[in-house]
């Protein structure tokens, strides 16, 4: 039995992943918790803020649905090893492995998550679009707290569930070595990743994210649309509008089309790809390929 595997790593405004390439689903099957763990692992594995599969939708049973729409299916679980509806900035190192793997031809790409199936549009040096879906939330009120202070939060749900808090100073939130707390927590039964954005600018807006699964982060590109959506709808901003996004790993762009379809964009990179035995590490009674 063939102990290693390939591997890919990526990353979008440094928000980083490790691809695993399993396109006939005959690699890895449902990844464990553990190995996912270990790769992520700064300083025993890898080291990424998460784990993309790269497998194609006839391939994972749960996407059969899907595969009449994309070829490819994004199958993320965060660092900790839990799985996520997608991440806007995956998707987008996800699209650029397969182009440049040869794997998808065309400049515009459709890929499965499990919040939904995501059109993709390659442009210049690495750099894509990814049309992210309509928001929905925005009107509740929600509370954040970390360090000891407390903002009001907007929930927002691009797949993933956001709560927006606007501050004076992104240092106001502290070092973020700890979940900020939420509330109500029926407001996010699963959950939440947490914004703290700053306003820089007229449709520029600058922001730290705490991330589930997964802690602070130098990017989130679901995280950088909710934001974003919720920021230029306070200020009355109707569809058309596009807002810079200023994160500790760059720079996005995040739109609202007149349809009220969301777009990302931004680079992404691959920087460094090789073979992995995770029974060098002690895996094999947790873990075992199908």
């Amino acid at each position: 039995m063939e102990r290693s595997f390939p591997w890919v790593k990526g990353h979008g405004t440094r928000n980083d992943f490790v691809l695993l390439p399993d396109p006939d689903g005959s690699v890895h099957g449902e990844l464990d918790p553990a190995l996912v763990r270990w790769l992520c692992d700064r300083r025993a594995g890898i080291g990424a803020d998460g784990v993309i599969r790269v497998v194609r939708t006839a391939s994972y049973v749960p996407a059969h649905a899907q595969a009449t729409e994309a070829e490819w299916f994004m199958d993320y679980h965060n660092a900790d090893g839990s799985v996520s509806e997608m991440c806007g900035n995956g998707i987008r190192v996800l699209g650029r492995y397969l182009w440049d793997e040869g794997l998808a031809g065309d400049d515009v790409l459709w890929i499965a998550t499990r919040g939904g199936v995501r059109r993709l549009h390659r442009g210049p040096g690495g750099s894509s679009t990814v049309e992210m879906g309509v928001p929905s939330g925005g009107q509740a009120t929600a509370e954040v707290t970390v360090a000891g202070r407390t903002w009001s939060a907007t929930p927002v749900t691009i797949p993933n569930p956001h709560a927006v808090a606007v501050v004076e100073d992104l240092a106001d939130a502290g070092p973020l070595l700890q979940a900020p707390q939420l509330a109500p927590t029926d407001a996010f039964p699963a959950g939440a990743n947490v914004e703290f954005v700053a306003r820089r600018g007229p449709r520029h807006i600058a922001l730290r994210v705490w991330e589930r699964g997964v802690g602070e982060t130098p990017s989130c590109g679901t995280g950088a649309c909710a934001a974003a959506w919720a920021l230029m709808r306070a200020d009355g901003l109707p569809p058309g509008w596009t807002c810079a996004v200023d994160v500790p790993g760059g720079t996005l762009t995040v739109a609202e089309r007149g349809d009220g379809e969301v777009l990302l964009g931004g680079p992404a990179e691959l920087v460094v790809r090789g073979l992995v035995d995770p029974w060098a590490a002690g895996l094999l009674p947790v873990w075992t390929p199908s």
